[in-house]
């Protein structure tokens, strides 16, 4: 059996999957605002309850914002900043006894898809989260692509092709893909284009009632969507993109956006599928337990 967690902004959740997938058990707990120390308590905790629903012989998989540094040995690029800097796998794994495997959520989201999820019957899998962040997870044979930096998959911070405005992210940099494409970014260009501050899901429902500034809008971000993942198409040319998190759940984008990326993929036709993930958010979860 295995049991995988998910560190979460404000829940930590833990789940136990028998070999086949089943799952057996499903635990949640409040992230600790700032404390690294009680992150620590909490997964310990909350592992330490699902081993003994396992009888103690379950593999432990962790996933969470941010990879480790193959300098340090640290968590880096988190914005979780409790756990930045911090040996996280190697602390709880010597407070539970056990070898801990950790890799990113969007790696985790991407692994959980391709194993037995929406991205199960093909053999390279890009696994996108499309949330109040973006971020990305390539699988190939069911297998993470960590990639030596340990930033294998991390798209949302390349420049967004085609950006017609200057948006600044949290890592510092101008017009990263997530700043255009997060639930977030899809709010601002709505108020860019005139309207006033909804979210991403109002604007989807405005546009299937017919408003002619939300259908504008969210046009526009099929079409950014597919210059963005053209890239990753011509340079990985998975067999499927599974998209994931709140934003994903707009069915426009799985209509429009293979429309559109044939216009940058560099090729006569392009077959790469586009789903919707089947474990939504417990996908994160799922692939953490699945890293073993």
């Amino acid at each position: 059996m295995r049991i995988g967690v998910d560190l979460g902004g404000t829940k930590i959740e833990g789940v136990l999957l028998a070999d086949n997938g089943e799952q057996l058990a499903r635990e949640r707990v409040a992230t600790p605002a700032h404390s690294y120390e009680e992150v620590l308590d909490a997964i310990t905790a909350l592992v330490e309850g699902l081993q003994i629903k396992a009888g103690g012989s379950a593999s432990v998989g962790l996933g969470g914002p941010g990879a480790i540094s193959a300098v340090t040995g640290l968590i880096k690029n988190s914005n979780t900043l409790a756990i930045s800097g911090r040996a996280l796998p190697a602390d709880l794994g010597a407070r539970l006894g056990c070898e801990v495997r950790f890799a990113n959520d969007a790696n985790c989201f991407a692994l959980s898809e391709a194993v037995d999820g929406a991205g199960a019957d093909y053999p390279t899998v890009f696994g996108v989260i499309i949330g109040t962040g973006t971020g990305g997870g390539v699988v190939i044979d069911k297998k993470v692509l960590t990639g030596v930096n340990s930033i294998g998959g991390e798209w949302g911070h390349n420049p967004m092709p085609g950006a017609a405005e200057q948006r600044v992210c949290y890592c510092g940099r101008l017009n990263c893909i997530e700043t255009y494409l997060c639930g977030g970014g899809l709010a601002n260009s709505y108020i860019v284009a005139g309207g006033e501050t909804i979210n991403a899901a109002d604007i989807a429902k405005r546009a299937v009632a017919g408003e002619v500034l939300a259908e504008t809008v969210l046009d526009n971000y099929c079409h950014q969507l597919a210059r963005a993942l053209s890239g990753v198409i011509n340079l990985l040319d998975p067999a499927a993109i599974v998209l994931g998190g709140g934003v994903s759940n707009i069915d426009m984008i799985y209509e429009k956006v293979p429309q559109y990326w044939g216009e940058y993929v560099f090729s006569d036709s392009c077959v790469t599928a586009l789903v919707k993930a089947k474990y939504g958010d417990s996908s994160g979860v799922r692939g953490a337990a699945w890293l073993w």
